[in-house]
């Protein structure tokens, strides 16, 4: 089963130091480029994170403090990143969830204008669940009737992920081969204004606040019964685009 791709699509995986978007740092990266007339272009590169790797995150995916010491940083290689990126549509195993979130995390530490809202988002997870339930190991042996070495490599399951996104295709005949239709339909549980889902858009097309005291109501009327909580959160622990998507929307209402 070959993709029907109008743009390339990069499927890609992180490894980190941790979990949490906004103190956490990537130190690795690989993706897979798939272009529309069904090329294969496969990169993979080590992070300098720039903070201690600890070692339960070592534990999972092996990498260390000295295999980093000498990698360049995120920042130095963002413009490069950006630019083999543009273009692309981007997919991943939870990536809705973490990788997609802490990438745009990682440009905006850089300094650098990658515009995600540009982009169609394909999550093999949320596909998987959506269907079966299952982990990616299970997922690349239900579908793939394939072993998953190396689970936990950055390239490893990349690869796994691009895989079974073409089984899933064969297997469902309602899955579309489309990466809008992917994106829209099958690769998102909310509505999601910024990646992290603090705040999502309600059945009618508002934007609300998705956490907290004033978890529903409308991002718009909280700012204007209360505008200290802007304030709040721009200097609260919440991740950079997250306070990039609620700063558009209080621009938006001020411009009216």
């Amino acid at each position: 089963m070959e993709l029907n791709l109008k743009n390339p699509l990069v499927f890609f995986d992180l490894e980190t130091t941790g979990i949490n978007i906004t103190h956490d740092r990537i130190v690795e990266i690989s993706f897979l480029k798939v272009f529309p007339n069904g090329k294969e272009e496969v990169k993979s590169r080590r992070i300098n994170p720039e903070i201690p790797i600890p070692p339960q995150a070592t534990a999972i995916h092996g990498i260390t403090d000295d295999d980093v010491k000498d990698c360049p940083t995120f920042k130095q290689v963002a413009r490069s990143l950006a630019d083999q990126l543009e273009g692309c549509d981007l997919a991943g195993f939870n990536s809705s969830r973490f990788d997609v979130p802490m990438l745009a995390e990682e440009f905006l530490r850089a300094g650098v204008d990658f515009d995600m809202s540009k982009r169609k988002f394909v999550d093999v997870q949320i596909i998987f669940h959506k269907k079966e339930q299952r982990t990616l190991e299970a997922a690349y042996r239900f579908y793939c009737n394939k072993e998953l070495t190396n689970a936990h490599s950055a390239e490893a399951d990349t690869k796994a992920t691009y895989e079974v996104l073409k089984s899933q295709l064969q297997r469902y005949p309602d899955l579309i081969n489309d990466v809008e239709a992917l994106s829209k339909e099958y690769s998102s549980f909310n509505n999601n204004v910024d990646f992290a889902g603090r705040i999502v858009k309600n059945d009618k097309g508002v934007e609300v606040f998705n956490f907290g005291k004033h978890k529903g109501k409308p991002v718009v009327e909280v700012l204007k019964n209360e505008p200290s909580y802007y304030a709040w959160m721009m200097e609260g622990d919440f991740p950079l685009n997250t306070k990039q998507s609620l700063t558009k929307i209080r621009l938006k209402e001020l411009n009216g």
